[in-house]
């Protein structure tokens, strides 16, 4: 059977850790999906780390920036699956349409993430999603920030709309939103 799980929070508030140590309690062989491209030295420190932290853990590694739901697909050995994290996938998405001199709309987030739902529930196992909460700020001053607001914050509602659990993260405290009884 599969479950869903949503973890948010803002940068920097634990969230990543928390997701990680969820997963861990959970059965493995796990699978840690990273759709964080490396864009420079910073970053590929960030990523060192990341990956070093999960050494212990025997963790299998997939970076697919772009298509979760086939990742989701070639993961069904593993009945545990960290995907970190959404914020970065959207972030993706409007990348590469920008590359492909396409428009992006809350309607077509709306369709990646159904296809990314479907994708869960064929899973046979836990799916972990990661992902900011960049709405509790101000409104951001230019048109593509609002925009990618916009479309992690549609985003974060369906997924959580379709959660089995979600969880706020907040100074590395986790606060229960959604917590359903799938047994």
């Amino acid at each position: 059977m599969s479950r869903m799980i949503l973890v948010t929070g803002g940068a920097r508030s634990g969230k990543s850790a928390y997701a990680q140590s969820l997963a861990e309690s959970l059965p493995g062989p796990r699978a840690y999906v990273a759709t964080c491209p490396v864009t420079d030295a910073e970053m590929a420190e960030r990523i060192r780390k990341h990956r070093q932290a999960r050494t212990q853990q025997h963790w299998q590694t997939l970076e697919e920036p772009l298509d979760l739901p086939a990742t989701l697909a070639q993961a069904t050995c593993c009945p545990t699956v960290l995907v970190d994290c959404l914020t970065l996938w959207i972030n993706n998405l409007m990348y590469q349409a920008g590359c492909d001199n396409l428009p992006i709309s809350e309607e077509d987030v709306q369709q990646h993430c159904r296809a990314l739902i479907e994708a869960v529930k064929r899973h046979p196992g836990t799916v972990i999603f990661v992902s900011g909460e960049v709405g509790l700020g101000i409104v951001p001053e230019n048109r593509e920030a609002r925009l990618f607001r916009d479309l992690l914050g549609r985003c974060n509602q369906l997924l959580a709309a379709n959660a089995n659990q979600v969880t706020l993260v907040a100074c590395g405290l986790p606060l229960h939103l959604k917590q359903e009884d799938i047994s």
